[in-house]
């Protein structure tokens, strides 16, 4: 008698644990993974990179610009803080107060210079258009261009989301998650959401870890003010719900049953 007990006693908490377990949806192994047919990844392998983006200058950015010369004296009257350290000024916490806001026309206001439109253009082209403005008034300008507002919002199922600014002019959709803390194992790896927006239109990407796709995607390089969404896989809903009234009826029905069942085999 005590053998059939200890029997039910066992059989009752196996079944309450797959019960759980099921209603928990355990997130499988393959899931977790980032690239999960890595078979399919060799075809990749030295392949020409064409996706690559060249970021451009657009209304509202920020950018950090210092003209230096063999004579700095005659180059100084051409920068908004003179001698200044580069470091100091792209570390800063406003940008907008220490560097170049461009205007909704695409405008700059330059020292001495005016106003003059470098929107639409990389770094590089902005560079030779100022050059070339300073070449009346400096002997060989040095000119240095960098984005103080490069920044981008990782959302959603990642374990640090928060707002990244980048110091250069290049990051990947693999260097921001993990920037972000990396994805939960509750992470929908096959719909990552870009947002982005570029002059008056906003564009929304899709990118999926788990197929060589992602690495052609005009989305794996970020641009400035893009915002990544990963959302969680449906299994999350059970860690957000109270698990003592989802647990709870289903507890009370495994005893009604068990009840029914000890009563019968008596």
């Amino acid at each position: 008698m005590t053998k059939k007990i200890i029997t039910r006693s066992y059989g009752f908490k196996l079944v309450l644990f797959i019960v759980i377990c099921s209603q928990f949806a355990c997130v499988k192994h393959p899931q977790l993974l980032y690239f999960r047919n890595q078979s399919e990844f060799v075809p990749l392998n030295n392949h020409q990179i064409n996706n690559q983006i060249r970021i451009k200058i657009q209304p509202d950015d920020a950018l950090f610009i210092l003209v230096k010369s063999l004579d700095q004296e005659t180059a100084d009257p051409f920068n908004l803080f003179p001698s200044t350290n580069i470091n100091n000024i792209t570390n800063s916490s406003n940008p907008t107060l220490t560097g170049y806001l461009v205007d909704q026309e695409g405008n700059i206001d330059f020292p001495i210079l005016g106003r003059f439109n470098i929107s639409g253009f990389t770094i590089d082209e902005a560079k030779e258009i100022i050059i070339e403005k300073l070449k009346p008034y400096i002997l060989t300008p040095v000119v240095t261009i960098r984005f103080m507002n490069f920044r981008f919002t990782v959302l959603g199922e990642v374990n640090s989301p928060r707002t990244i600014s980048v110091q250069g002019e290049r990051i990947t959709i693999l260097e921001a998650l993990g920037q972000a803390g990396d994805l939960t194992p509750y992470s929908n790896r096959e719909n990552i959401l870009v947002i982005r927006e570029q002059g008056n239109k906003r564009e929304f990407g899709y990118l999926n870890i788990h197929s060589p796709d992602i690495f052609k995607s005009p989305y794996f390089y970020l641009k400035q003010n893009d915002i990544v969404y990963v959302e969680p896989i449906p299994a999350v809903t059970a860690t957000v719900r109270d698990p003592i009234s989802e647990i709870l009826p289903i507890i009370s029905g495994l005893l009604s049953v068990t009840a029914v069942i000890v009563a019968f085999t008596r």
